[in-house]
């Protein structure tokens, strides 16, 4: 069997098929007996924020996620709280530091909240290692096997841009509710009647921002370490306005599950959003998450709701004859789109509709996007130009221009 016909464990939770998970995320055919790090999908997203609490409850609140295992010092962990969250095939881990000296104090003081691991699950953790060692990556964790009365998890873990790391996971000797360590927990908060059963399905895609000059590097990494292909390229005019720019390369695992957009500034009249970010964040890291939902105006109606903000799309984006003519038919009326500001785009596979909210935290670095995908495999180009130019009026706002 191909890793193309595997679920993760996560997506066997949620009770997601590969058929669901194609229009999703853009699943392609892929056969893994070649591929020397072969990568099964998502595990986990892992967040080291300043009160751990307080924003598991924000993606409950807000985002609809369940929360489904702890650990704590009510648990043992005298260290840091940790809150493991879930919708559908998503899998969020929370984090924030109790004791003075832990790790996750001294990296938030510096960043800010923001993704500090994004876990991969993978079928043989050892290969893994064996390869990305071989291929100069920074080994961080040596395989080793993590074990409680719901079985084992064999894990590593692996350096990438910044101080984000990859830990690798192989959980098929594991029944518990996230890792050893972990206990199951519930929460009291309940949904507004009639809610969704959950605002989003799947990880698409997890964007990385690096210095001027390193994109290549890491485009390289990923390729020479993970065995991962290059899936589209913008630069120039593609990803630019009148006053900033940037330069964009995607990389994708075999079956298109994992896909990473790798950003770095390009000179421009003024700052970019990325090097805003990079100011802000104090270096490399993951600067959006492009969550997949199945119905998008359903779910940025429950998420303005429940307060999230998105960047605001003027009318005359959706009034231009050139973009009616381009996307042709959607699913909705272009008007229903207007409405919530959703962008839409096309290219010769299908289409996508997407919308970005603005940066959940204080300071202006991490955000999410929604996006619905109806046969394409890009990340809107079409709506680059649009969107960068929502970015800039809030960065003015700002004061970071």
């Amino acid at each position: 069997m191909t890793l193309a016909d595997t679920l993760t464990n996560q997506e066997k939770l949620a009770g997601l098929g590969l058929a669901e998970l194609e229009q999703l995320v853009g699943l392609v055919a892929y056969d893994d007996t070649s591929d020397p790090f072969p990568v099964t999908g998502w595990d986990a997203v892992v967040w080291a924020v300043g009160n751990a609490t307080q924003t598991a409850h924000f993606f409950q609140s807000a985002f609809g996620m369940e929360l489904v295992a702890y650990s704590g010092p009510e648990t043992g962990n005298r260290d840091h709280h940790s809150y493991v969250l879930r919708s559908g095939g998503v899998r969020f881990v929370i984090k924030g530091g109790v004791a003075p000296d832990s790790e996750i104090i001294a990296h938030h003081a510096r960043h800010g909240d923001g993704v500090v691991d994004i876990a991969l699950e993978v079928p043989d953790v050892d290969r893994c290692i064996k390869h990305a060692r071989a291929q100069g990556a920074t080994v961080l964790e040596e395989p080793h096997d993590v074990s409680d009365e719901h079985g084992t998890v064999r894990i590593a873990a692996i350096a990438t841009y910044g101080k984000t790391r990859h830990t690798l996971v192989d959980r098929s000797g594991y029944e518990g509710p996230y890792l050893p360590g972990y206990v199951t927990r519930t929460s009291t908060l309940k949904k507004p009647e009639g809610a969704p059963k959950r605002l989003f399905q799947a990880l698409d895609h997890v964007v990385g921002n690096v210095e001027l000059g390193k994109m290549d590097e890491w485009v390289d990494f990923y390729g020479r370490v993970m065995g991962f292909t290059n899936m589209a390229e913008f630069i120039g005019d593609d990803i630019a306005t009148d006053y900033s720019a940037l330069m964009s390369k995607v990389v994708a695992n075999g079956n298109h599950r994992v896909k990473f957009p790798l950003n770095e500034p390009a000179i421009a009249k003024k700052k970019s959003q990325i090097d805003e970010y990079l100011e802000f964040y104090q270096g490399p890291g993951a600067q959006h998450l492009a969550l997949a939902t199945g119905d998008i105006l359903t779910t940025v109606d429950a998420l303005r709701d429940a307060g999230i903000e998105f960047l605001n799309t003027p009318d005359s984006y959706y009034e231009d004859p050139e973009l009616r003519a381009r996307i042709g038919e959607v699913r909705v009326p272009i008007e229903e789109l207007q409405k919530r500001g959703i962008l839409v785009d096309r290219d010769e596979d299908g289409y996508l509709l997407q919308i970005f909210t603005k940066p959940i935290g204080d300071r202006p670095t991490v955000f999410f996007e929604l996006i619905e995908r109806h046969g394409s495999l890009g990340f809107g180009k079409g709506n680059f130009k649009a969107l960068f130019e929502a970015i800039e009026r809030e960065q003015e706002l700002r004061g970071n221009f």
